[in-house]
């Protein structure tokens, strides 16, 4: 591996960053946070989610899901319903006033974007795509492989 490949974790990891910085930006006069926006687009998805598989799926505590789920209740934009499957648990749902604000912030997402991809061509974007996917690929299969015996704590031998 050459020496200025060793930093691309760093630089993933960074871009990342400053991707959600730039959409925190973008979506600040809709009076809705990244972490909000993230929750309504999960629950417009997965309609019926409860709040702890959310959480797992946002890869955040309950309790923070919990917080967030509070306040888009209480602005009016998703609602908790029982679920018949688990008494203890509850099944969420959008309102009707969700809908507009989502398709408010697609739009928003879609302009991120077109931020992100400024100056690349189809086929760079393209190969980008494919490259991300191979990564990803590449370390799902290893976190997947717990019966991997070169395996020495976090390292392959």
């Amino acid at each position: 591996m050459k020496p200025e490949h060793a930093s691309i974790g760093l630089l993933l990891i960074d871009a990342g960053r400053v991707l959600r910085k730039r959409f925190e930006q973008n979506v600040r006069g809709t009076g809705l946070t990244r972490a909000q926006w993230q929750v309504l687009k999960e629950i417009y998805v997965k309609e019926g989610i409860n709040q702890g598989a959310l959480a797992e799926l946002l890869e955040v505590e309950p309790i923070t899901v919990g917080r967030l789920i509070d306040r888009l209740e209480n602005a009016g934009l998703i609602e908790r319903r029982p679920n018949p499957a688990d008494r203890r648990a509850w099944s969420l749902y959008l309102l009707p006033a969700a809908h507009p604000l989502l398709d408010t912030l697609k739009v928003i997402a879609g302009e991120t974007r077109a931020e992100l991809l400024q100056g690349m061509s189809d086929a760079e974007i393209d190969e980008a795509m494919r490259l991300l996917t191979k990564m990803k690929d590449n370390l799902t299969a290893i976190m997947n492989d717990e019966g991997d015996e070169r395996r020495v704590g976090n390292v392959r031998r």
